[in-house]
């Protein structure tokens, strides 16, 4: 490198570092003002302003006493420090003109002043800089670390590599310097004050080489990204600039012999880091989940020159790994995810020997990621007769584990080869020991206690894993050969301590779905596997159930609705994987049928006819405020009174303007309120937001911890309260169907019971706290490509109902959520948003929910005429507000009576959902 290129380097370090430090002062100042009572706040803030221009005019003067060299220096240090300063708010500025833009290209049909309004933030207010803000932040960051440290898994460990014997390490690779704290888009979060990994380390008690660390700091591909923290919108624009999310490690001849020899006298043991990340709105690629030849030379020239290297694999998804086993020195693998902006000190940690590694796999890593029979069918499918595209979920129910597990049921060495690491896979530094203490096995439930010893010589937590397998006859219902029951994690044990665990789940629960015969879920005659396990594929333990006649389950346990087939026509016609007919039935996008259905078409063209019907009722005046119906039943008589109080410009304003807020109806008490992002922390799309951040929901999947989870939720809530926000965009749920899901970090697992656990217990935290959630994306959101201009989704109602749909199953049933997003996916012809088969005769009816259901992010094929009649409550709309409006109203003349009386029930729906928030709290 020139000397003059070391220069600006080292310029550009110490005036980053300045900036850094600066906005450090800022924050706090703002935050002591923000503390002072009204009057003096204002001469505060006068008299910083006044000290500023003071700066100013002494930088001036300064100038003027300099030669012309100085004075040149100086101005270029001035511009670089304000470029730095200042590269938010370009950023934020360019995002908006390329959104712009992109909109316009699409023909979305938005006004700029529907965009700007939200852009700005209008209406969205939130109190930043408070005592309890930072407080619940504060807080909130502590937890982030301990989840992270609970969700890393040890994946290999051998000869005891790990912790680090003399916690010295080589650390390689220029990923080391962008570490991946999340992802991109509106599962993002602020990482403004992330920890680098250099850092994570030394406050952990591991001492790196600093001359290694300082040649790679010299080197041109070097970037040290610590710190910086985009918008969700940002990271989206940033990613389809860039053409390529992951920046490839450079050339390996940069590490010559000299390099090499140095790091060899500092320590034997060798650190790297194998790096990807997801973001909203774009896919990955096969490659992309693959090392490229430069990582693989990084590799394999570290792992020649060390006998002892340990591998962190910081990534969203899964990815193959293979190579890695072509080098006996790597001893020791860590997957990490992406465990938030503290998730660097507690790898540091669990290197260190600090914390003892307790996380499990919440997903199958599998050799080669096209091994999945989801693969075939993953990408973009368009309509040769129709304007949009779809996918076909051929695949059925083997998705993940119940593919690889069911597929390779009697080949050992045939699964060998397919899967590296299984799901429900992870080490420890100590070993435990199980002892079954008792069994309880009847037609209500399935109960086994596990008395757990640590017999190790390290403190540390276990994960139980209970399993079932169904009896499986050819030809009848499709069933996985295993499926994960219930799972539990022990506190932390010390050496020889022992703790009694116990797994319970309905016997019920082991059904499957006969949407063929029954339209129910079926309990098949015959005995059942019940396998403890320490992951899906390691068994320390079977017993047996026996059923003694076939179950027919015809009813909902909860709300005691008839079960039925729901989505018949969303089968489509289609031949599903059949562990009967491997090979017959295997998934092929080869022949696919590019022609849209006639049902498709037909409502894809369908007009609003008008009617002679009457509108409802408005505008009485029944002295009724919402107060009033706090406490009272959802279905209470006082309901239709107070409601019949609102206007149609309040109801149509109250629907269409619902993106990030509701607004406020002072007459009838009705407050405003802020929804905001998402299931990393809470964040805004548009502007910088300060609040905790935390691992992705990948990562929380992973500490198998359901108390863990519920303590995110309860923080997360605590901190809304602070900062004035109301409901939640979160938790993410859907299903990681393949590894190429650009939103995978985002969601938690490849496991429906997992992943609905999970976000049932995020869901009683934040509403415990009286901040609502809204369980996303409902539902089958599992690929981006394609899914923000309408995507059909495929897939039969067994694979629906047993996968796609069960974790908001489970949430609305043991979370209690009284929020939900509707997706931008097609199911039966219909988008989500305008399904009431979806929305109401599932989830209203069947599973008995009872909240609001808000629109994802409204793109022009989301029309609020469609949805208002078909169980969507509001219009997360930011750029076509004015034309949804104008759609409304011109649906309302034509049909008053369906529009005004699903604005009357949307607006009941949204109401009695924010009386369940903190505002209406005694």
């Amino acid at each position: 490198m020139s000397d003059w290129l070391k220069k600006r380097k080292e310029r550009k370090r110490r005036i980053s570092e300045q900036v850094k430090l600066d906005k450090q002062k800022m924050r706090a100042r703002k935050e002591e003002i923000n503390q002072l009572p009204e009057a003096e706040r204002a001469k505060a803030k006068a008299s910083d302003k006044a000290d500023k221009k003071a700066a100013q005019a002494a930088f001036k003067e300064e100038l003027k006493a300099m030669d012309k060299p100085g004075r040149s220096a100086a101005k270029k240090e001035r511009k670089m420090y304000r470029k730095i300063k200042n590269r938010p708010a370009r950023a934020i500025g360019w995002s908006v003109f390329v959104l712009l833009v992109a909109v316009v290209v699409a023909k979305v049909g938005p006004t700029v002043s529907d965009m700007a309004s939200t852009m700005s933030g209008k209406g969205i207010e939130i109190t930043p800089g408070t005592k309890e803000g930072k407080a619940a932040r504060e807080a909130g960051e502590r937890l982030s670390e301990q989840i992270a440290e609970e969700g890393i898994v040890l994946l290999k460990n051998e000869d005891q590599s790990l912790p680090v014997a003399d916690k010295k390490v080589n650390v390689f690779g220029t990923s080391s310097f962008n570490f991946r704290y999340g992802g991109g888009g509106s599962g993002g979060s602020d990482t403004s004050r992330a920890i680098s990994l250099y850092d994570g380390l030394k406050e952990a008690g591991i001492s790196y080489n600093p001359k290694l660390y300082e040649f790679y700091q010299e080197q041109p591909d070097v970037k040290d990204t610590t710190g910086e923290s985009d918008t969700g919108l940002m990271a989206i624009v940033k990613m389809l600039a860039s053409g390529d999310k992951d920046s490839d490690e450079p050339a390996v001849d940069y590490l010559t012999e000299d390099v090499l020899k140095q790091a060899q006298e500092y320590s034997h043991h060798a650190l790297l880091t194998i790096a990807s990340s997801g973001v909203e709105s774009s896919d990955m690629t096969d490659e992309q989940l693959q090392l490229t030849k430069n990582k693989k030379d990084l590799i394999k020239k570290v792992a020649e020159n060390f006998d002892n290297v340990t591998v962190v694999i910081n990534a969203g998804n899964t990815l193959e790994l293979g190579y890695l086993e072509k080098f006996p020195s790597i001893k020791s693998i860590v997957w990490v995810g992406t465990p938030g902006p503290y998730g660097t000190r507690a790898l540091g940690n669990v290197l260190a020997g600090n914390v003892n590694p307790s996380g499990r796999l919440a997903d199958t890593y599998a050799y080669e990621v096209s091994s999945a029979p989801a693969t075939e069918n993953f990408g973009s499918y368009a309509y040769a007769n129709h304007d949009k595209h779809f996918v076909n979920y051929q695949e059925g129910i083997y998705v993940g584990y119940r593919f690889y597990e069911t597929y390779y049921e009697n080949d050992e060495e045939g699964y060998r080869k397919a899967v590296q690491f299984p799901y429900g896979h992870g080490l420890s530094y100590t070993d435990f020991d199980w002892r079954i203490v008792d069994e309880q096995f009847d037609k209500e439930r399935i109960t086994v206690s596990v008395e757990v010893t640590n017999t190790g010589e390290l403190a540390g937590k276990d994960v139980l894993q209970l399993y079932f397998s169904a009896p499986y006859y050819n030809g009848g219902i499709e069933k996985s050969a295993i499926e994960l029951a219930a799972y539990a994690k022990t506190k932390e044990l010390a050496p020889k301590e022992s703790q009694i665990v116990e797994l319970s789940f309905a016997t019920n629960e082991m059904a499957s779905y006969d949407a063929v015969k029954e339209q129910a879920f079926v309990l098949d005659k015959g005995t059942y596997g019940i396998k403890l396990a320490k992951n899906v594929h390691q068994i320390v333990h079977t017993m047996t159930y026996d059923n003694p006649e076939k179950l027919v389950i015809k009813e909902d346990e909860k709300t005691g609705t008839e079960i039925r087939n729901l989505f018949d026509a969303n089968a489509n016609d289609q031949t599903y994987l059949s562990r009967g007919d491997w090979e017959g039935t295997y998934p092929s996008d080869k022949q696919v049928n590019d022609k849209a259905p006639q049902f498709v078409l037909d409502e894809a063209n369908k007009e609003v006819s008008k009617t002679d019907s009457n509108a409802p009722e408005l505008g009485q005046d029944n002295g009724i405020k919402l107060a009033d119906l706090k406490g009272l039943p959802y279905d209470d008589q006082k309901w239709e009174a107070f409601l019949s109080q609102f206007t149609m410009e309040e109801l149509m304003s109250l629907y269409t303007e619902g993106a990030y807020k509701t607004n406020a109806i002072e007459r009838l008490g009705v407050p405003a309120t802020v929804l905001l992002d998402g299931p990393a922390g809470i964040n805004f799309f548009f502007k910088p937001v300060e609040a905790a951040a935390y691992p992705t929901e990948v990562v929380i999947a992973s500490t198998w911890n359901d108390d863990i989870a519920y303590e995110w939720g309860a923080a997360v809530g605590k901190e809304a309260r602070a900062l004035g926000v109301h409901g939640w965009y979160a938790p993410a749920m859907n299903i990681h169907r393949t590894a190429k899901g650009g939103r995978n970090f985002e969601y938690f697992s490849e496991d429906p019971l997992l992943s609905g656990k999970m976000a049932a217990a995020v869901t009683r935290g934040s509403q415990d706290q009286g901040v609502i959630v809204f369980m996303k994306h409902f539902a089958m959101n599992d690929q981006e490509t394609n899914a923000r201009s309408g995507l059909y989704v495929w897939a039969n109602e067994q694979s629906m109902r047993e996968l796609h749909l069960k974790p908001f199953e489970i949430t609305v049933k043991e979370g209690g959520t009284y929020g939900a997003m509707s997706s931008f996916s097609y199911l039966n012809g219909q988008w989500a948003g305008a399904n009431p088969t979806l929305l109401n005769d599932l989830l209203r009816e069947e599973w008995g929910f009872e909240g609001m259901v808000s629109s994802d992010a409204v793109f022009g094929f989301m029309h609020a005429d469609d949805a208002v009649v078909s169980g969507n409550d509001l219009m997360l709309d930011i750029m076509s507000k004015s034309a949804n409006r104008k759609r409304l109203e011109k649906a309302y003349k034509a049909d008053p009576e369906s529009i005004g009386n699903g604005l009357k029930t949307s607006a009941h729906n949204t109401l009695y959902a924010l009386l369940q928030t903190y505002l209406f709290e005694d």
